[in-house]
């Protein structure tokens, strides 16, 4: 497995890819959009103890799973390739030593979101989501396949406010 923003695909090196950086005709994983997270409580802050449902958020640049990129056919030998980035799992980083299982999840908001954190202690974490990629391609229309490889891109840090809270009554 790759890790970070190499390919998920390199014509000529296999399914495993390079890791040069080239443009051989693969799909660079910089192609594909970033998630980044941000929490419900809003603002990114919450309280601790407080269950904190976390979503994933995608950036406007790159490809977003589903969607499909094709490479130029005069790099292809003539033949249209297309390219379609699929997540296998969102794996979400607390930043507090703590990270969910991987998950097929993209979470949301209370009361229904299923990714929620509780922090034990006050400060600031650097959040994040890492998503596992893979993709499907197809050569000049045909059926897709699977690429049999996938490649871990970590998602840009959100920070994660807690802070305590202190009941007090009032007259």
């Amino acid at each position: 497995m790759e890790s970070g923003r190499e390919h998920l695909l390199s014509a000529g090196n296999g399914p495993s890819g390079g890791d040069d950086g080239d443009d051989s005709g693969g799909v660079p994983s910089d192609k594909v959009g970033d998630a980044s997270v941000a929490t419900r409580p809003e603002g990114n802050v919450t309280l601790v103890g407080l269950k904190t449902f976390y979503r994933i958020g995608w950036s406007a640049e790159g490809f977003e799973p589903g969607e499909v990129d094709v490479i130029d056919p005069a790099r292809m030998l003539g033949h249209q390739v297309q390219i379609r980035p699929r997540v296998q799992s969102f794996t979400y980083v607390f930043g507090d030593g703590q990270s969910s299982p991987p998950t097929i999840s993209a979470g949301g908001t209370y009361p229904s979101g299923d990714v929620v954190h509780s922090y034990a202690t006050a400060g600031r974490y650097a959040a994040r989501v890492d998503v596992t990629w893979t993709a499907d391609f197809r050569v000049d229309g045909g059926a897709w396949a699977p690429i049999p490889d996938q490649v871990v891109v970590p998602g840009p840090a959100t920070e994660v406010t807690v802070k305590t809270a202190k009941a007090v009554l009032v007259n």
